[in-house]
């Protein structure tokens, strides 16, 4: 039932990841959808609230989680921090700590410091859990690089798809949203990208068309018109669970 519960919210709060991990082979999805979950719900825990010190303790709960999990003695029942307990070691622990922690930006309205701050946040957010899923599932540690770089590229792309409603909440997402200062971003990112085939990974099916959209056409970021149609969506998700990315 846990694991049906975290394959429901993650498909409520997260489809695109949805869509993903049901094209990844059916055994590897009891470690995929618990993670998923966790992320899911730590990305809007700074959101449920205009409070910020009920943001604060909602983060703290999950860090407290993932503190019991590490210690490997009793572990909270919850529907998602149950399965949790029984695929993480110290090290996901320590990972997913920094990806809760790094969620306390979305809790406040101060912009990022510089351009190495907005990266750190991606690679402690999107690229951490990424690497995450892909380690539990069987990369090996010499993967680690190309798996957060496909995981930062992730997460810039998710951004970039969020900057008209993050801009609409009074927030300052972009160091600099200048067009020119958009598709370096965006094509600094698609450099870094090297080919993939690892089931972990297909949450990034769409990075490559999204951050070329950007590139090609900064506005859109703007607009909120990155995208592809569902027809086409789903087209390139069957193809990179063949192919690879």
């Amino acid at each position: 039932m846990s694991l049906q519960a975290c394959a429901e919210l993650v498909e409520r709060g997260d489809p695109d990841r949805f869509l993903a991990t049901m094209a990844a082979p059916p055994a590897l999805r009891a470690t995929l959808f618990p993670l998923y979950a966790f992320n899911v719900e730590i990305a809007r825990a700074p959101w449920v609230t205009q409070e910020p010190m009920i943001a604060e303790m909602r983060l703290q709960w999950w860090r407290d989680a993932l503190e019991e999990i590490e210690a490997g003695g009793a572990v909270r029942r919850h529907e998602v921090v149950s399965p949790l307990a029984e695929l993480l070691d110290a090290e996901a622990c320590a990972t997913l700590d920094l990806a809760v922690a790094a969620r306390r930006w979305d809790i406040y309205k101060d912009p990022f410091e510089d351009a190495a701050h907005f990266e750190k946040y991606l690679d402690e957010t999107s690229a951490g859990v990424l690497w995450t899923a892909a380690r539990l599932t069987g990369a090996r540690a010499s993967e680690e690089p190309a798996v957060r770089a496909w995981g930062r590229a992730l997460g810039l792309a998710n951004w970039f798809r969020a900057v008209p409603a993050l801009e609409a909440a009074n927030r300052i997402p972009l160091v600099d949203g200048r067009p020119e200062a958009i598709r370096t971003l965006a094509a600094h990112a698609l450099n870094l990208l090297k080919p993939a085939k690892n089931a972990a990974l297909l949450p990034a099916w769409e990075v490559k068309v999204l951050l070329k959209q950007a590139a090609q056409n900064p506005m859109r970021v703007a607009e909120g018109s990155l995208g592809q149609s569902e027809f086409k969506k789903r087209i390139s998700l069957a193809k990179a669970a063949i192919l690879g990315l």
